[in-house]
């Protein structure tokens, strides 16, 4: 995962068509890499590996700082308007197991709209997609990330304030993965001091597991 002065962490987007999964990647990159943009249908069709530049300041171990590599897999939607549940899982698992094969994957991040309800269906299908890409574990690898925070905010809800007024299907969500969340505002992503807020609560969830990656082997497609 790192030499003496250098960490590399992976990550992969998941999640519906608008979301802002490919926002997000680049946000996390401080980059624009991934196409993103407004489209009646998924914008999203293959699998794309984003590698940020050397990061400062974010980290520091055994009293040394470290440079932080961040590499960000973007994925197909899942529902996905022109692929089927079995190609975007397909396409998904080839390339987790491609690019991070020989390191592992540190954090699989389900994005998921804040200014948008979370229905149970919604939710059951996401939950049932990663079992299938990540293995029995995937609770202990994976976090929300909740976009469009702004827009939240704008409607006058406090981070506390909007998980107090959320629906069960949501906070289960975030139980179910040991409240590890993000809330990612949308006009402040772009923002280096934004960037690594967000990046220092990812690095802390990466801290909870100890540092462990999970490896890629093959899964069942049941």
């Amino acid at each position: 995962m790192a030499n003496s002065n250098e960490m590399t962490i992976n990550l992969v987007v998941l999640g519906r068509t608008q979301t802002g999964k490919s926002a997000a990647g680049n946000s996390l990159l401080g980059s624009s890499d991934f196409e993103s943009h407004c489209s009646p249908s998924s914008v999203t069709t293959c699998c794309s590996l984003g590698r940020s530049c050397r990061i400062l300041g974010i980290i520091r171990r055994n009293g040394c700082e470290l440079a932080l590599r961040v590499q960000v897999l973007d994925t197909p939607s899942y529902p996905h308007s022109g692929l089927s549940k079995e190609q975007v899982r397909d396409t998904v698992r080839s390339a987790l197991a491609h690019h991070f094969r020989e390191e592992g994957l540190h954090l699989a991040l389900l994005v998921l709209r804040a200014d948008l309800p979370l229905c149970p269906d919604e939710s059951d299908h996401a939950i049932q997609f990663i079992q299938e890409l990540l293995g029995p574990t995937w609770k202990d690898f994976t976090a929300v990330l909740l976009t469009h925070a702004d827009k939240a905010e704008e409607a006058g809800f406090s981070e506390e304030a909007y998980l107090h007024s959320a629906s069960s299907t949501l906070l289960s969500l975030l139980t179910s993965v040991q409240n590890k969340y993000i809330f990612l505002d949308n006009q402040k992503s772009i923002i280096k001091e934004e960037r690594d807020i967000v990046l220092r609560k990812l690095l802390n969830f990466i801290r909870q597991n100890n540092y462990q990656a999970l490896p890629l082997l093959k899964h069942s497609k049941e």
